[in-house]
């Protein structure tokens, strides 16, 4: 089984959704604490009206998101290992989300989404590796990227 990941960071609505069909995903699964954006076409109703539009379903998780006072705290001191500790130390207080996450993946294509476009410095990367990280289930854990898009274009374009 696999679990995907992606970021809006620098892509177009379009672009997004088109990621989004090249991972053939079924379910977007926001893991935004605030699921709000600047970005035209990344605001909660927005979001799940596009995406319900192609086929594919909408879910908010908010208990998966990030703590206002954690993400508060590493924009002033911008230090990620203290981020990373508090996180996964609040993400172990929501196992049952991350069951309930766990069990939606098992049966649907399913695509975490927050903002950074590098999983690296995303909570979206912790969550996904604490669902893979189950007894019991095994996840391939996948980040989509604007280079999947770009690599697909290429892909398409060569075979024209």
């Amino acid at each position: 089984m696999e679990l995907m990941t992606i970021g809006y960071e620098g892509l177009k609505p379009e672009e997004f959704i088109r990621l989004l069909e090249i991972g053939e995903v079924q379910t977007v699964v926001d893991v935004r604490q605030l699921p709000l954006s600047r970005k035209p076409g990344f605001s909660k109703v927005a979001l799940a009206s596009s995406v319900n539009q192609r086929g594919m379903k909408y879910i908010h998780m908010r208990e998966l998101g990030c703590p206002k006072n954690i993400r508060h705290d590493y924009h002033i001191d911008r230090d990620w290992d203290r981020y990373t500790v508090r996180y996964k130390s609040y993400l172990e207080a929501q196992l049952e989300s991350v069951l309930q996450l766990a069990d939606l993946a098992m049966n649907e294509r399913c695509c975490l989404l927050c903002f950074e476009a590098d999983p690296n410095f995303c909570h979206r990367l912790y969550v996904a590796e604490r669902v893979a990280s189950l007894p019991d289930r095994h996840f391939d854990v996948r980040h989509i990227t604007a280079r999947d898009l770009a690599r697909t274009d290429f892909l398409m374009q060569s075979a024209a």
